[in-house]
C-alpha cells in the first residue's frame, strides 16, 4: 500500500471502521496527549486530538503571584525550554518598565538559551529514534545533553530549570569553570553531530519512516499558525531571533535553515542544522563576553548587593519591601515573543499597576502543532502516527497551561 491513502471516502464503511484511543498514557505521545483515531484496518481515517490532561492552571496562578514569583511557574510550561519561558516573561516586563538589561547579562542569557535549545533538540532526536527502535541514538543524545544539564546545575544548583532570570538581569553571574565547560562541550559537539548524521541522515529505515510523512506545507502552517522548525521545514525562514531581535541577537551571525519538503524528514534536518547554528552563536558570544554587572542598578526592581545589608538600614528596608511586596509596573498591556526550541513563544501581559499581573496569556508554540495533526495524519497508516506526533515536537505542559 502507498504511504498515504488519498481515497478515504471509500474506506468509510461503517462495519469496517474502528475507533481507537492512542494515549493519553502512551509512550509515543510525547506527553499526556490523547488522540481519538478512526481506522479502517491500518489506515487512519480521522484524528481528533484531546488535550487538558496536564492542565495546571499556570496562567491563572500567575494572577496571585508577584512578578518575581511568576518565573517559577512559567519555566515549567515547556519544561525542556525553561530559559525561553523566563526570557519571554522577563522581556515584556522589562520593556513595560523601560529597564535596561546589562550587556553581560544579555550575553549570558543568550548562552543559556542556546544551550537549552541544543539540549531540547538532542532529547527530541533521541526519543524520536527510540520510538523507531534505534536505541543507540538515544544513548548518544542523552549522554551529550547531560553535559548541558551539568553546566546548568553548576551555575544555579538546578538541572532542568536554572531559574536565574530576574527582571533587569540575572540572579547570579556565571560560576568559575562555566565558560571552560561550555567551550569543551561546543568543541566536542561537531564530532557527535557527525556521528548522528552518519547514523541517521542516509539511513534507509530512517528515511523510509520519515520522508513524505505528515506533510505540513506553507499554507497549512499559516492556517494553523505553526512556527519554529515546522514552518521552516516548509520553506519559510521565520525566526523570531531574526524578525524581532532581542538580547542583541542581531549582533551575531547565524543562518535560518529552511527546506521545501515540509515532511517529518525535513523537520529532522532543520533541527540538526539548528544545533550547529546554536553552537556557533554560543562560540561568538563567549568570544565577545566581557566583565560587568549582571543585574540592573535600578532600585525599583533590583535587590541591593548583599554586602550593603550589613551596614545599611536603607538597603535592608529596600530588600524587605522587594521580597515581601515586589514592584509595581505601570498600568498597561504588552506582547512580546522569543524563539523557543519549538517556535514562537509569546506572552501577553496586562498590568493594573499592582504587584501582580492582572492577566498573563501565553502563546504556546506546541498548541497549534498538536491541532494541525488532525489535518495532516488522515490517510497515513497507524504506525506513521507516532512519527507525525514526534516530528512536531509538542510539549504537553506547553499545550495545556
Amino acid at each position: 500500500m502507498p504511504k498515504i491513502v488519498t481515497d478515504l471516502k471509500s474506506l468509510e464503511v461503517e462495519d469496517e471502521v474502528m475507533e481507537l484511543n492512542l494515549g493519553p498514557q502512551h509512550p509515543s505521545t510525547h506527553g499526556v496527549l490523547r488522540l481519538r483515531l478512526r481506522l479502517n484496518g491500518e489506515v487512519v481515517l480521522a484524528v481528533e486530538p484531546v488535550i487538558g490532561y496536564l492542565h495546571t492552571g499556570v496562567e491563572k496562578e500567575c494572577e496571585s503571584r508577584t512578578y518575581t514569583q511568576v518565573f517559577t511557574l512559567v519555566d515549567r510550561l515547556d519544561y525542556l525550554s525553561g530559559p525561553s519561558e523566563e526570557q519571554a516573561f522577563a522581556g515584556i516586563v522589562e520593556k513595560m518598565m523601560n529597564i535596561e538589561v546589562p550587556k553581560r547579562a544579555q550575553m549570558i542569557r543568550i548562552i543559556l538559551l542556546e544551550l537549552a535549545r541544543i539540549g531540547s533538540h538532542l532529547l527530541w532526536l533521541g526519543t524520536s529514534a527510540l520510538e523507531l527502535n534505534m536505541s543507540s541514538i538515544y544513548m548518544y543524545c542523552l549522554t551529550e545533553r547531560e553535559h548541558i544539564l551539568d553546566l546548568f546545575e553548576a551555575m544555579s544548583g538546578a538541572r532542568m530549570f536554572p531559574s536565574v532570570w530576574r527582571i533587569g538581569g540575572l540572579a547570579r553571574d556565571l560560576n568559575e569553570g562555566f565558560i571552560e565547560g561550555a567551550k569543551s562541550f561546543i568543541k566536542k559537539l561537531p564530532s557527535l553531530w557527525k556521528d548522528l548524521d552518519h547514523l541517521l541522515t542516509d539511513n534507509y529505515t530512517w528515511c523510509e519512516r520519515l520522508q513524505g510523512i505528515a506533510v505540513i506545507d506553507e499554507k497549512t502552517c499559516k492556517q494553523y499558525m505553526c512556527t519554529g522548525p515546522v514552518i521552516r521545514a516548509a520553506g519559510v525562514p521565520y525566526d523570531i531571533r531574526k524578525v524581532y531581535p532581542y538580547l542583541g541577537y542581531e549582533n551575531y551571525k547565524f543562518d535560518v535553515p529552511t527546506y521545501k519538503e515540509a515532511d517529518s524528514y525535513a523537520r529532522y534536518k532543520i533541527r540538526m542544522q539548528e544545533i550547529i547554528e546554536s553552537s556557533s552563536i554560543i562560540e561568538q558570544v563567549i568570544a565577545a563576553l566581557t566583565p560587568g554587572p549582571v543585574l540592573t542598578d535600578n532600585r525599583k526592581v533590583a535587590l541591593p548587593p548583599r554586602s550593603e545589608l550589613a551596614r545599611s538600614m536603607e538597603a535592608v528596608i529596600h530588600q524587605f519591601k522587594l521580597v515581601s511586596e515586589g514592584f509595581h509596573p505601570p498600568t498597561g498591556e504588552i506582547y512580546g515573543c522569543v524563539e523557543s526550541a519549538r517556535g514562537e513563544l509569546g506572552m501577553y501581559l496586562v498590568s493594573d499597576g499592582s504587584n501582580k499581573p492582572y492577566r498573563l496569556r501565553v502563546r504556546s508554540p506546541s498548541f497549534p502543532h498538536v491541532q494541525v495533526l488532525k489535518k495532516v495524519l488522515p490517510g497515513h497508516h497507524i504506525a506513521d502516527v507516532v512519527v507525525g506526533i514526534a516530528s512536531v515536537d509538542p510539549i504537553l505542559g506547553d499545550v495545556d497551561r
